[in-house]
Parts: structure tokens; sequence; C-alpha cells
């Protein structure tokens, strides 16, 4: 109790001042009565509406400037990375806090691009990632700690941070050199505090606490899970089966399925019920095989998919990966999808159509759908420029926001399952 008191931290005076202000008004609030009141003695009723006014007026500007005063010196510590006037910082977090309830599922690279892009319209975001990563800095911690994937969950807690905040960037950052080569601050920080507290659930809460997010990212199962993947070899006539996820992509050929061990795994709770509250639920984009459909074959994922009263869009690749959707078209990302949950759980596919001259060497862009095929009779199939300027094979965030709201407006107009394939850019 004492600290509020402590000189210097700009507490103490403006205190003194509101209270000096509150004690003007009322002083000439009661002259304003007692001048009016016709037994009130000659000696007093004698003090001039000139100078009520002024006590007034001057009272007035004492108090609000006070209260400015102290509301900007409580809020500083907690504003200090917010860019712009203290009400244009308010209206924005009012507006974000009121926003969309979401949920994304997926995982790698791709989903960080729709958790940056919606987080400038809504707080109410929340990630759901997969646990099935083996490989880089995760599959180490995984193999000599035990501990769950976290390079999924690091990812995109980053990406709903403040990417200009030194703890963002710092956990964010992968060693070089030495024994900790090819590990991240933010993957060692999860093993630790997973460690620490004894669970992967208490260690990302106190993450978030720390880089300030606005939202939450969750894995879709605690349980520790691994990828088997059917593969047709390329120019073989012969299956082969390969355990891992980072080993999948390494063959040269066609997934002909997919499956995660050990099959009867349950999903967290927390993920499900973010799901089924959720107002939009995205899918993607990401690895197809090796992200976003190892959360569905979670239980308890699609079948509150299915339960949701959410709308349900798929967002597309950019590009074509290898090892997993070469030569791959629009509707033949759809169809896989469809192979793992059904028909009918989504609502809406978003796919670019955009083909920028600057691309990287060996990238190729999804084909388009032509508009007689048969996933225009299931969903509502929206085709848009979704390139970044400067990696055109990736999503550009503000672009892919865009498209989702997009999508949401003419859902609650009626129009957001559609047989037209265009799709206006916003």
């Amino acid at each position: 109790m004492n600290k509020w008191f402590t000189i210097g931290i700009g507490i103490k005076r403006w205190v003194f001042f509101a209270f000096l202000g509150v004690f003007i008004i009322a002083f000439g609030i009661a002259s304003t009565i007692l001048k009016l009141d016709t037994y009130t003695p000659l000696y007093i009723s004698s003090i001039n509406w000139m100078t009520i006014i002024i006590l007034l007026m001057s009272g007035l500007t004492i108090l609000s400037f006070s209260v400015i005063k102290l509301y900007r010196n409580l809020l500083a510590p907690y504003r200090k990375h917010q860019q712009g006037r203290l009400i244009d910082v308010v209206y924005a977090h009012s507006k974000r806090h009121k926003g969309l309830r979401v949920v994304a599922i997926g995982g790698g690279t791709g989903l960080p691009s729709v958790l940056r892009g919606l987080k400038a319209y809504t707080n109410n975001i929340t990630a759901v990632v997969t646990m099935a990563d083996d490989g880089g800095s995760s599959g180490r911690l995984r193999r000599e700690l035990g501990v769950l994937p976290p390079g999924d969950l690091r990812n995109n807690i980053a990406a709903l941070a403040d990417d200009e905040q030194l703890m963002t960037q710092l956990f964010q950052y992968r060693f070089t050199e030495g024994d900790l080569r090819g590990h991240s601050f933010g993957n060692l920080f999860i093993a630790a505090m997973s460690g620490v507290s004894g669970s992967l659930e208490v260690a990302l809460t106190e993450v978030e606490r720390v880089l300030n997010i606005q939202g939450r990212v969750l894995p879709s199962t605690l349980e520790d899970i691994h990828l088997i993947a059917d593969v047709r070899v390329a120019g073989k006539n012969h299956v082969i089966r390969i355990e891992g996820e980072s080993k999948i992509g390494e063959v040269n050929g066609y997934i002909e399925a997919i499956q995660i061990h050990p099959q009867e795994v349950m999903a967290y709770p927390e993920s499900v019920k973010a799901i089924l509250e959720a107002d939009l639920v995205i899918i993607g984009p990401g690895s197809l095989f090796t992200s976003i459909i190892p959360n569905l074959l979670v239980t308890g994922i699609a079948q509150a998919l299915k339960q949701t009263k959410a709308h349900k869009v798929y967002v597309c690749n950019v590009a074509t990966q290898p090892g997993e959707t070469e030569n791959f078209t629009v509707a033949d990302h759809v169809m896989a999808l469809e192979r793992y949950i059904g028909r009918g759980i989504i609502q809406s596919i978003i796919a670019n159509n955009a083909t920028p001259a600057l691309n990287k060497g060996n990238t190729h862009y999804v084909a388009l759908t032509p508009s007689t095929h048969e996933i225009f009779q299931r969903y509502g199939v929206h085709y848009t420029d979704l390139t970044d300027e400067y990696q055109p094979w990736r999503h550009d965030p503000r672009k892919l926001a865009n498209a989702l709201l997009k999508i949401m407006a003419l859902e609650k107009t009626g129009h957001g399952i559609s047989a037209s394939p265009v799709f206006e850019q916003l």
C-alpha cells in the first residue's frame, strides 16, 4: 500500500489536484445554492455570479486534467508497446475484444498467416495445432526430454504477439552454434516451463502471459502421437509405410493414406470447447497431410466440427508441396480432406487465383478447379489474390484476413455458399 505514495511515480500530486478540483467545484455549487436562497445572509449572497462561474470552470479544469494524468500514468506500464493516441488504442482494443470468436486449425508455417491477419480485428482467437512434429528442434526435445513438440505452439504464439517486442524476437531466436545449435529459445522455454510446472497447459499460460498475446494457442491433444503414411513411390507400383512426420516428405511419391499412432487419442478439452463456441472455424493453410489432417484424426476434433454452429472455411495452400501435394489442384486438396472428415463439414473454400511473376525457382502454384467440378455443388468456392508481395508462394496475412471477413459478411446475408467461383478482391 505504501508504494502508492512513493515519490516520483506521478500518482500523489494528481490525486491531490483531483481532490482540489472536487473541493473547488463543491464550493462553487454551494455558493450557487446559497445565492439562490432568499434567507442567505447578505455577505454570502454578495458573491457575484462571475466568481461562481470561474470557481466551477477552474474546478472542472483541474479535476479533468488530474484524472487524465492519473489515467495515463496508471496505464503507461501496460501500453508502452501500443502506438498512437490513447483513445485510438482503447477503441481498437474494445473493437477487437468484441470481435468474432475464431478457431484456426493447422500447424507448420501456414497457420501463423491466419493469426497475424485476424489479430487486428479480434482478440478472440484460438489456434489449435498439431502435436505430431518430430523434426528439427522439436524432434530433438521430444526424443531427449520426452516433452510434446513445442515448435508449432511457439510459431503460433509468436504470430499472436507483437512482432516488434523484444520478447517476441527473443522467443523466435534460433541458436547457431554449440550444443544448442538448431534450437529456438522459445522451444527451450516451453520445454523448461513444462518441466518446472509439470504441465504443458500451465507452460502455455505462462508463455502467453509473458508475451501478452491476444488469443490462445492450444494443442489438439496432450497425448504423444506419431504420423504413419502409406506412400506410393513415384515410378514404382508398390506402397511403403513410413513413420514419422519429418520422414514422410522425403520420399518421392504420392501419399495414399495418413494416420496417427496411437489412433484412439482424445482431443484436448479446451480445444473442443473453443470449436463448439466459435463463430468462425478456419482449417488451414498448411501442409495438408502432416499439419492439417493429423488434427482432424484426433478423437473429438472432427466431432466438434460437425456439432459447432460456426461457419467453417478451408483455406487452400497457395503452392503445392513436394512429397505431399505435388500436381494437386484446389479440388484435389478438398477431396483429400473429405476422405478424412467426410462431406458437408465445411461450408466455404478460399483459394488463391494469382500467379505473380516473382517466384521461387521450384514453386508451383496450386491449379484452379473449373466451376463444373463437383465440389462447386457442395461448397462455396471463392478465388482471390492471396499471395504475399515478397514471398508469393505464401499467404499475405492482410489479404487472407480480408477474404475471411468477406466470407463471414456473405454468410450473414445468406450468400456464404455460392455456386459462383468468383470472389471479388476487397
